[in-house]
């Protein structure tokens, strides 16, 4: 048993680094070769397609030994090819040392990816629903399960091979991912005092609209309530529109 599993060992070993660990002896090299061809090109194929825009910032060699690396150094908890996303996120907050010819956003480009897809294959909380967004004054909020609210320092919705920022902005970016009533996973830009309504709506489920207003009146007292619910009315509507608002039914 004892020599399987360091035969075992050695196997996995050179799957993940094969330039630099033998294979075990007696396996015959073409077919090591297959198996290790094969496992990391499908963990290049699932990262590649978690993180597109993370992948055409990268030439091909480049983005390769990026890959290797997660292959190499991570120690996979989940047995899931869905969630090696998260694993990937995980290696590079965890234990990845950047280069110099990572991007100073990287880390951030790579959670907002992981987001969007974490979003597209979310299950619909059954026990929530649309309202009309006209009713607004007398609905308990609640942020849907479909919906995320983020805040980044680099503007990381906007990033691609031709806008790259080298230096952190002055402001942050607030940003909600979330999934429509098509399926289809998008985001908006807001401004701080809309993420900041979504967090106290996240943090107090069913909070009304009153409650809500004198709220963020409380933590923003530079602005008067009747501004804010002013504001309030229109932002929350149109959020209520794309169902990133939501009721219990």
């Amino acid at each position: 048993m004892t020599h399987f599993k360091d035969i075992q060992s050695q196997f996995m070993a050179h799957i993940k680094d094969p330039a630099h660990i033998a294979p075990p002896s007696d396996i015959e090299p073409r077919r090591m070769a297959i198996y290790s061809e094969l496992f990391f090109n499908n963990i290049e194929d699932f990262v590649a397609s978690a993180f597109p825009v993370l992948k055409s910032l990268y030439n091909e060699d480049d983005w390769l030994v990026l890959v290797r690396l997660f292959f190499i150094e991570h120690d996979c908890k989940t047995p899931y090819f869905l969630e090696i996303s998260q694993e990937f996120i995980a290696y590079l907050s965890n234990q990845y040392h950047m280069k110099e010819n990572d991007p100073i956003f990287m880390l951030e480009l790579a959670h907002y990816e992981w987001v969007e897809l974490e979003i597209s294959i979310r299950d619909e909380n059954d026990q929530f629903t649309s309202f009309d967004p006209d009713n607004i004054d007398f609905t308990p909020l609640y942020l849907s399960n479909l919906a995320w609210s983020l805040s980044y320092q680099f503007p990381v919705h906007t990033i691609s091979p031709e806008y790259q920022p080298k230096t952190t902005p002055s402001e942050p970016s607030y940003i909600i991912v979330f999934r429509d009533s098509e399926d289809e996973v998008g985001f908006i830009a807001i401004n701080g005092l809309t993420s900041l309504m979504l967090q106290v709506i996240n943090e107090s489920p069913s909070i009304g609209f009153d409650s809500l207003c004198i709220e963020l009146q409380n933590q923003v007292p530079s602005f008067s309530l009747d501004i804010i619910k002013q504001g309030a009315v229109s932002v929350l509507s149109a959020l209520a529109e794309k169902g990133v608002l939501v009721t219990k039914k």
